[in-house]
């Protein structure tokens, strides 16, 4: 004997034009919050808005007063919008983002610039800079002027480059290579780091996307960006 499911309850069309227009005013420069008190009848009672003191009350009423009428075709009386300014806030999650972001920035080694040049005939120069802590690392290779030789030179630039910034540390290039998956290019690089007594085997990958040559340098980052980290 097979049951009825359990009905689930849908919006109204009143209910979700209600927090479509939450959703829009909050979305509005200046807003970190609002509040849309609803009529018996399914209509704007009020609407409340909290906001910084970038944009003027009267400007934000006649903001919220537009964006509804050219987003949902709602006509409110000025009236029922409240408007409130405090210091500037920011929802928690964005708040999250932006300092892992900032920690991320502070603590990890990038990439700055990929110079590739031909000084002579048959032979090229490569060289990387790398920035950490607001300091750049450059590192310079020179070898036979060949798409194979190229990736390895722009990989192995980058670690000289890295180990400018190591004192009890070093890095070995074990390889690089440029390999067809899923109808990419991928650089894979392995590298072996040091550290005292401990070897510790690593490995990156990175897309080719502006060249095989800057794909290489960001696999070796991939690689070692958390073992450079521990070691310095």
């Amino acid at each position: 004997m097979s049951g009825n499911p359990t009905p689930v309850h849908d919006e109204s069309p009143a209910e979700w034009t209600l927090r479509r227009a939450e959703d829009l005013i909050a979305s509005l420069s200046g807003v970190l919050s609002a509040r849309i008190v609803a009529s018996r009848a399914g209509g704007i009672e009020e609407i409340h808005v909290l906001t910084t003191p970038a944009v003027a009350a009267k400007q934000m009423v006649r903001n919220v007063e537009s964006a509804l009428m050219a987003q949902l075709g709602m006509k409110v009386d000025h009236r029922k919008i409240s408007v409130a300014q405090t210091a500037e806030m920011k929802p928690i999650q964005a708040l999250e983002r932006e300092a892992v972001a900032e920690a991320a920035s502070k603590r990890k080694l990038v990439f700055a610039d990929l110079v590739v040049e031909s000084p002579r005939p048959r032979r090229v120069t490569v060289k990387v800079v790398l920035k950490y802590d607001g300091v750049e690392l450059e590192g310079i290779e020179e070898g036979v002027d060949e798409a194979r030789s190229r990736v390895q030179l722009a990989a192995r630039a980058a670690v000289k480059a890295m180990e400018r910034e190591l004192e009890e540390a070093g890095l070995v290039l074990e390889g690089v290579r440029v390999v067809d998956a899923f109808d990419r290019q991928i650089v894979l690089a392995g590298l072996h780091g040091v550290g005292g007594r401990v070897s510790q085997f690593l490995v990156g990958t990175c897309e080719v996307k502006q060249s095989a040559e800057q794909a290489a340098v960001l696999a070796v980052l991939d690689a070692t960006n958390r073992w450079f980290l521990q070691q310095r």
